[in-house]
């Protein structure tokens, strides 16, 4: 009986793959295909229209005093990013940056407007109140050196920042959507 030699005798690993195994290979390749598609991999210079078709409605959108405008992914409440991206008048990326990192944070400032933050850090993991504090607190989780930690914006009844405080966030700690 001849041999055809365009039929290989050994099957390619891919069809040795048990079905469990090949739905996780799937399912693996599903999230590296997705995180190309992550905020945080979006190249300088990216045309506005190309990134709303690549990464869908933005969960925030800002004006900026040049004629542009910030599109903001946020992850939160459950992750610790938000991403800005910030577009010049002509629909072209000049920056992105993770807004929940050390130095964003510190730029917050008492006196600041609620919108001021949001601009800045898109909407916050968890509201709150606490007794010693007429107005609400806007949390956010982050990370810093790998530690999970919180930071709490006091907000008066005008929409004023009045208090900031950094903690430590406990492990297990569950903060409800607001």
């Amino acid at each position: 009986m001849p041999v055809d030699a365009s039929v290989s005798r050994n099957p390619s690993p891919l069809r040795r793959l048990s079905g469990r195994a090949a739905r996780a290979l799937a399912l693996g390749l599903a999230l590296v295909l997705a995180g190309c598609a992550a905020p945080d991999f979006v190249p300088p210079g990216a045309q506005r229209q190309d990134v709303l078709a690549r990464l869908g409605p933005p969960t925030g959108r800002y004006p900026l005093p040049d004629g542009g405008e910030r599109l903001q992914y946020s992850r939160l409440p459950a992750g610790r990013e938000v991403f800005n991206l910030d577009f010049d008048a002509r629909g072209v990326l000049q920056s992105r940056t993770q807004a929940l990192e050390t130095r964003s944070l510190y730029q917050v400032q008492d006196g600041w407007t609620a919108a001021d933050v949001q601009r800045l850090l898109g909407a916050p993991s968890y509201v709150g109140r606490v007794a010693s504090f007429d107005g609400i607190v806007w949390t956010y989780r982050f990370l810093e050196i790998n530690n999970p930690r919180l930071f709490h914006v006091h907000i008066d009844p005008s929409g004023v920042v009045r208090r900031l405080m950094f903690a430590d966030e406990m492990r297990g700690l569950d903060l409800a959507p607001f």
